[in-house]
Formats: C-alpha cells, structure tokens, sequence
C-alpha cells in the first residue's frame, strides 16, 4: 500500500525538462533568426546597403555659396536644396546639447543603437517613445525612405537603419555624425540644413543662436510639416519649450532659466532666401550667367562639369555687403518720392497717353505690340506651349489674377488684382527704373551693384544688360581728349556763342549747330573749360570735338573700357551713344585711378567643397592716359560739384527757427573733394550722374522703360534730379560707417604738374558764372 502511493507520487511530479528544452530551442531560433535577418540586410536582400566609399564621401546636394568681400553669404545657387555645411566646431554648446538631450540621451554611450531604448520600446509597443537615435536617424536621411505603411517593411527598413547608424558610428566620431544631422535637415521655408535655417528663420549665423532659437529648431526635427514657424507659431512655441524642459531634465540649464525661457515668444526674424529676394539680387542674377561661362570652360579633373547648384561652390566676390545695402536702401528712399511726382504729373486728366509722352495713339500701339512680342508670356505660349500667334494675343486681352508691384507708403510692396496682361505691361511701363554700380577705382573691385527698383517684377539688370542715352556724362571725354592732345588748362578760355560744325566734316551729312540748354538766350561772355564743363556748355563741347576730331574721341571711349559701338560723328559730343552703367564707372575710374583703366572685377576667387582653389582672378590694366591728364580732368569734374550742378551735394540746407524744419536745399552737407557729373538726355527721359571720391567711384542712371515715357520738365527730370540724390544718399551712409574708410581727401596730385588747374589766381572779372537753376522741388528734399 505504502509502495502505491509512493508511486503515484512520483508520477504526479511534473516534467519541466522538456518545456526548458523548448524554450531553448525557440530561443535559439530567435536569435538565429534576428542574426540571420541583420545578414540578410547586409548582404543586400532587403535593399541595396551603402558600401564603404559613400559612407565615406556621404553625398548631399550643396549649394553654390556667394561670399561678399566682408566675408558674409549674400545669397545662394540652387535648384531643391539650399544647403550650406558647417563643421561641429560652428554649432554652439546649447544647440547641441538641445538636440542630444531631446533625440538621444544617451548618445554618447552607444554604438549606433540605444539597446536600453530599443527594448522599451519593444515592451511598450512604441507607446513610450521611439528609440531611434541620432545616428539612426542620420543613416534614415541618407540612405533610407519609407517605402510602404505594411509593418513588415517597416521593420526591414528599422533593420538598414541599425545596420548602417553601426556602421556610420565606425566610419565618424560622434561629433562628425551630429554635424552631419544638423547639416542633412530640411527645416522647411528652403531652409536645408542649420546654416539656411539659422539665416532663414533668425537672420543669424548657427554659432548666433541663443539657448531659446536653438530650442526651437531643434523642436523641429520631430516634424518640421507639422511644426512650421510661420503656419503654427504657437504650436512650435510649445515644441520649444519640451526641447527647454528635456534640457532642464538632464541638467544643461536649471529650472529658474527653463521657466523664464517658456514664456517667451519665438521671436523669429523671418529672412527669406530665393533667387528673387535678398541682398544684390541683380549682381546675383549676374554671377549666375558669369559661373555658367565659367563652368563650360573649367571642367572638373576629370572631365565631367561642375554642378552649379550642387557641388557647393564657394564663390568670392568683391561686393561688400554693407555697401550693397547702402545702395539699395538709398534707391529705396529716393525712387518712391520720385516716382509719386511721375504719377501726379501723369494722371489721365493731365496726359491723356500717360505714361508716354509726344506719341499718337498709334505709336503707342505700336511700341506696346512690340513689349508683347518681346514679353515672356509670348515666349513661353510661343515656344513651350506651341500657341498660335492670334491665341497668344488674345491671352494678353483676358482678365487674369496676378501680383502686380507697387510703392506702398514708401516701401516696395505687391498687390493681389485681376488684370489683362496688356494693361499690366502698360503699368509697368509707368514706373521709373534705376541702375546703380560702385567701384574702387584702384583694385576694380566693384562694391555694390543695383541693377532695379525689385528684381521680383522688373528682372532686366540696368547696369550691364541696359544701356541708354548718357548725356552730359560723355563730355568728360571730349575735354580729356582735348587736353590730351591740345594740352589745354581747365582755365582756358573760349568765346560763349554759336557754333555750328559744317555739313560733310567728319562724315557728317548737315551742318550740326548744337543750342545750349538755355535757347537763344543762353549765351554771352566767354568761359574757361572749368565753368562751361560745369554747367554743361553744348556750344564749347562743340568747339572742342571739331578742334581733336570725333575719331580720337572714341578710340580714347574705347581705351578707357567702353565696349558698345560709337560712331565718330561730332553730335557724340552731346552724350548721344547709349552706354551702360557698368562701362561708364570702369571709364571714370581711370580718371580716379591716374589714367590707368582696371576692368572691373566681381568674383575674385572659387572654391570647391572643400576649400580647394579652383579660379584666382588677374588684374586686367592698361595705361590710357597720362597722371597729369587724368588728374586735371579731376579738377574739371571737382568744378561740377563746386560751382555747376552738382553744387546741391555741399548744400546744408537751411532751417525755419519756428518750425525747426528743412524748407530748402539739400542737407548732404559734404565738405570734402568730389568729382562729378551730371547728365540729362533729350525730353529728360534718362538722368545720370557719376560721382568719385579718390577711392570710390559710383554711377547712377534713372529712367523708364521707354525713351516715351519721362517728366515735361526739366526741374524733375535732370540728372541732379532724378540720380544725383541716389549718389548722396549712398555716399552719405558710406561716410557714416566708418568701418568703410571711404576717402574724404583731396585727390593725389602728379609731382609735375604743367598746367594750370586753379583757374582763382587767373580768371578775369568778366568771365560768366550763370550756374543751372539749383533749386529742387520740395517733394524730393532729404
């Protein structure tokens, strides 16, 4: 009995061995099974892995980069990505640690995979957060996309991840793989990378950021879609402050800071980075056709072509940035008040044809016809979309909305209408344009470069593409030719009446009597060089291209940088070829530069990636003239600014002691030597003027598209007008930082000097000094 019982005891023992047995044997097939699927992965079955050169050359698109001389980025080339890398050394302490703290604690203690995470993660099904560290999420921006919303690829492709953030943890230290992070990321608004987003979305460099900017990008690796700054401000704002309380968490900034940033705004400083907006965007549109020239000319080592907008060229240039924004602040503050007097002369009720002036109907059908012919809205239904001509023109009838530009309150703005594109193209019409270019006369290296009013709605650059009548501005060389060969003093005389050159001399078919501004009533006395060049003289210009002949006048045009066709008639004298802006600055700055041209210079050097010199620029000089000529054509033009129309430019401008208030004159108040001239075409439909301090020269053109469209007077639409205000405005904030070193001295005199350029000590009583009307309208004070 007692050995029964003993037995049925035994057999209720139960038998574990094989349930371990199990165990182990499912376990085993576990592990195999996840090693087998991680050598899968590298053997390529779930997708082509990166082999050890790309990890080792990681390929990301980088823009072009453009450097000002001041060693800051004005813009950039590129098609999708506008991205510029910096090195983890660029990246501040806080920005880092914002992004360890809220992606990745423990990031320095793994090798690619957060084990503690990933197991969290596993047992929470997700629910607790992810567990892809910084490294995975680096190899997931490189190398992998999410293909497919089926779990089980989800997985394969977690797999790759792993698999390359291991590999990507051998091949870069961990300070290499967070630079990597922060330069791969897109944060929206073009801002690819933390260069583009620190500039786009705080106007900063990275290393600029403080704790709160730096938080607030790094908010955005969660989703960058979802939290956009400029769609979900308040949204963003919260994801800030969770990035601000994970780094209170883990100890990088205590509680008292974290409270105080959290109830702060974002702040941002919205910049944005496009080929049509930001800084010297015409001098940019400029370099793009430069580096294509460029790159058909200079292939790489091998053979193949430099991508413009994907190799991350650097390209220095010779713009200073400052500068530049001295130049487009003064063409800001000046062309809407000049335009706002345009529009109240050219109201229909006043000019029936506004904006054109002297043109019938007819011709202005005509002239608008031919802007549609030349119109890319022609263009593109004419050679892409393959419309007929009668389709096309009735397009140009058809109401369609659109952005059209205006000055609003002063400021360059757009309007949201409905337009036919015919009436569009006669508004725009309507608007005064300007070009406007500054050169150091010595190096050639042109400072700043406006090529427009706004490169959005008027994209022809008006300083090298447009050339237009120059007027009173070619005299210099008339007189510079005359003293060349003639060896005349600014302090000789010439009689101040009629002159007429006879028909057939100089290939000319009539006789040619230029008048001089005044009419018939405009003449008397005599004259020195000095006072006639001052005040524009058309009579003794006259006399003197009939004494050196126009032939030598253009080959000196020619010598001194001006590249356009001039013919050798004597009405040259007058300023009748059209130049551009870019020529006539090069052909001053000899005169600057003691008669030795330099042709300007814009890019002075260009580096790849990796800060290999690819181009280094070389002086192109050549002596023109001599220093004695080119210094008393100087002290012609210092003449134009001390007794002609330039005089404004010394104006202080006198007060009211009542009202304590500007009433007349200009208040530009220089005191120091300038040589300049003004220019004022046929019916005041281009004004010009060109200034130069000894190591600045800088040219300003205003006027409308078409020679048609201009002011009925003269009081609004001479160059002294309508560009030298442009001039004094620039000059004026270049002389007040002092950073520039913009010189206010005399210009260097030869030290043998054989004629006379103080006309004071000789000048007779009897010489007329009738300067041109200085006054200007109240509307265009400053």
């Amino acid at each position: 009995m007692a050995k029964t019982k003993a037995k049925n005891k035994k057999t209720a023992t139960p038998n574990f061995s094989k349930y371990i047995r199990w165990f182990w044997i499912l376990f085993s097939v576990g592990v195999l099974s996840v090693v087998f699927i991680f050598l899968m992965a590298s053997w390529g079955v779930f997708g082509k892995l990166p082999d050890h050169t790309q990890l080792e050359n990681l390929k990301t698109h980088l823009a072009a980069e453009i450097i000002s001389s001041d060693r800051k980025t004005i813009g950039k080339f590129y098609l999708n990505d506008n991205r510029t890398p910096v090195s983890y050394n660029q990246l501040p302490k806080h920005l880092v640690e914002a992004l360890i703290a809220t992606e990745d604690a423990r990031y320095h203690e793994h090798s690619g995979i957060d084990a503690r995470g990933t197991l969290r993660a596993i047992v929470k099904l997700g629910r607790g957060g992810g567990a892809s560290t910084i490294s995975q999420q680096l190899a997931k921006q490189l190398f992998t996309k999410q293909v497919s919303d089926s779990k089980f690829e989800r997985g394969f492709q977690k797999v790759k991840e792993w698999i390359i953030a291991t590999r990507l943890e051998r091949q870069y230290t961990k300070e290499e793989i967070i630079a990597q992070y922060f330069n791969i990321y897109d944060f929206l608004n073009n801002a690819d990378g933390i260069r583009s987003a620190s500039s786009i979305y705080f106007d900063k460099e990275p290393e600029e950021l403080d704790l709160k900017e730096s938080a607030m990008l790094v908010g955005m690796f969660k989703n960058s879609s979802l939290f956009n700054p400029r769609r979900r401000p308040e949204m963003v704002r919260d994801r800030r402050n969770v990035v601000l309380a994970q780094m209170a968490k883990y100890g990088y900034i205590d509680e008292k800071l974290k409270d105080s940033l959290q109830k702060t705004e974002l702040d941002l400083k919205y910049t944005p980075q496009s080929h049509r907006d930001g800084l010297a965007t015409y001098f940019r549109g400029y370099l793009d056709g430069f580096m294509k020239d460029w790159i058909k000319e200079n292939p790489k080592p091998d053979g193949s072509k430099w991508n413009l907008y994907n190799d991350g060229l650097k390209i220095y240039t010779t713009i200073d940035s400052r500068m530049q924004q001295y130049a487009e602040d003064a063409v800001q503050q000046h062309m809407p008040r000049l335009q706002a007097e345009f529009f109240h002369q050219n109201t229909p009720k006043r000019n029936p044809t506004a904006p054109f002036l002297e043109l019938t109907r007819g011709a202005i059908d005509t002239l608008m016809r031919k802007s549609m012919k030349q119109s890319e809205r022609w263009r593109h239904m004419k050679y892409d979309l393959k419309k007929s001509d009668e389709e096309i023109k009735a397009s140009f009838q058809k109401p369609v909305e659109m952005k059209v530009f205006e000055w609003k309150d002063g400021v360059a703005s757009e309007i949201d209408t409905i337009m036919k594109p015919w009436d569009s193209m006669r508004y725009y019409k309507s608007f005064l344009r300007t070009g406007m270019m500054s050169m150091d006369p010595h190096t050639g290296h042109v400072k700043a470069w406006v090529g427009g009013i706004n490169y959005r709605h008027f994209q022809y650059d008006m300083v090298k593409q447009g050339k237009r009548q120059i007027g009173s501005t070619f005299k210099p060389f008339v007189y510079t030719a005359a003293i060349d060969q003639l060896h005349y003093s600014p302090c000789q005389v010439f009689p101040d009446t009629p002159f007429c050159i006879e028909a057939n001399k100089y290939g000319n078919p009539e006789e040619w009597c230029p008048r001089n501004s005044g009419g018939e009533n405009d003449y008397g006395g005599t004259r020195t060089l000095q006072n006639a060049l001052a005040n524009s003289v058309n009579t003794i210009t006259a006399r003197l291209i009939d004494k050196v002949g126009p032939q030598p006048v253009v080959d000196l045009a020619n010598k001194l940088g001006v590249e356009s066709n001039i013919l050798p008639v004597p009405s040259i004298a007058l300023g009748t070829p059209d130049l551009s802006v870019y020529e006539m600055v090069g052909a001053y700055a000899t005169f600057a530069n003691k008669g030795v041209y330099t042709k300007p210079v814009m890019v002075t050097t260009i580096e790849d990636k990796n800060g290999t010199v690819l181009y280094q620029f070389k002086p192109e000089t050549r002596d023109v003239l001599s220093e004695e000529t080119a210094y008393v054509t100087v002290k012609l033009l210092e003449g134009v600014t001390e007794g002609g129309s330039g005089t404004r430019l010394r104006h202080s401008g006198a007060t009211s002691p009542e009202y304590k208030e500007i009433i007349t004159g200009y208040p530009y108040k220089f005191d120091n030597p300038i040589a300049g001239k003004t220019g004022t075409t046929q019916n005041q439909s281009d004004g010009w003027f060109m200034g130069m301090v000894p190591n600045l020269v800088t040219g300003v053109w205003v006027g409308a598209e078409d020679r048609a469209a201009h002011f009925a007077s003269i009081t609004y639409g001479q160059g002294a007008s309508m560009a030298l205000p442009i001039w004094g405005l620039y000059m004026k904030s270049c002389y007040n930082d002092e950073t520039l070193n913009i010189s206010k001295e005399e210009f260097e005199e030869p030290e043998e000097l054989s004629i006379i350029v103080d006309c004071s000590k000789i000048v007779k009583d009897d010489i007329v000094n009738d300067n041109l009307d200085n006054t200007i309208p109240e509307e265009l004070e400053f």
